[in-house]
């Protein structure tokens, strides 16, 4: 069992995704997904031999797929199971791929008994590799939804959705604008959000400008200066917009949910997306 940035214990899920071409050992944890080991073992295709040619062909392909699940069981067996107490390393499994191969591995007697006690699922998937991975931890998000990495995954989803349907709010401004009207519900963040809320006075005129810079624009000159005057805007303070976020969203009535960039989804919205984001009520 791994633990979080806070120190706590969180589960480990181990993942094995098997085409026939590719394999795939994985691990979710928290917000962590982990590609452990891939290798290329091709089967052959099924051909449409006939007579004495097609009994042969079978039986090197029996013989190929036997060596496949044999390897695919010992491999998990290393990754899975920890040699100091030999006991699983993982909370669960989940067995994703072609599902004859898949059936083949768990009901092999080469499969280790104590991973087979952890199979959580057996999902099909269409494709090996991270795709594959990626597919196997979305179809299995019902059992894991504990997991963080999930959560925000499905969170984001939900996100997104909003934003079709037009009860959704992109980039600050936007969000700003809707969270001052008590218009967001659930108001989501990049947890690692790099930008800064300033409160600036303009010295001739004193008036009050509230600006969000990140890290280049605070080394533009400009940013501080009066478009119109060219007069000096002073700072009167200076935070990080997270801690903004955290400090008043309650006064706004909303929910706050941090995200990670861990997903595809995840990273969608924290890169292309500006990392803030709001769904209205």
């Amino acid at each position: 069992m791994a633990t979080d940035n806070s120190g706590n214990n969180v589960e480990t899920f181990g993942f094995i995704v098997m085409d026939g071409n590719n394999t795939l050992f994985g691990t979710l944890s928290g917000d962590t997904k982990e590609v452990l080991h891939k290798y290329n073992d091709g089967l052959p295709m099924k051909h449409g031999r006939r007579g004495h040619s097609a009994t042969r062909f079978a039986r090197i392909l029996m013989e190929k797929r036997h060596n496949y699940v044999r390897k695919t069981a010992e491999l998990a067996t290393q990754f899975y199971i920890n040699p100091s107490t030999n006991q699983p390393n993982v909370s669960g499994l989940i067995l994703a791929g072609c599902a004859d191969l898949t059936n083949d591995l768990s009901q092999s007697d080469l499969f280790d008994p104590r991973l087979k006690e952890k199979i959580l699922n057996v999902v099909h998937v269409s494709y090996g590799g991270e795709s594959g991975f990626n597919h196997a931890i979305y179809l299995s998000s019902e059992i894991l939804g504990n997991v963080k990495f999930v959560r925000d995954m499905r969170l984001i989803e939900k996100y997104f959705e909003a934003i079709n349907q037009y009860r959704g709010t992109v980039g600050i401004d936007e969000t700003l604008e809707a969270l001052h009207l008590g218009a967001v519900e659930t108001l989501l963040v990049w947890e690692n959000l790099e930008i800064n809320r300033y409160v600036l006075r303009n010295n001739v005129s004193g008036e009050i400008v509230i600006k969000y810079l990140n890290k280049e624009q605070e080394t533009d000159g400009s940013n501080f200066r009066d478009s119109v005057s060219d007069a000096e805007l002073v700072v009167e303070e200076n935070m990080s917009l997270i801690e903004w976020f955290v400090n008043e969203y309650g006064r706004f009535g909303c929910k706050i949910e941090f995200v990670t960039n861990k997903s595809n989804e995840g990273l969608c919205f924290c890169k292309g997306l500006d990392g803030v984001g709001g769904i209205l009520r």
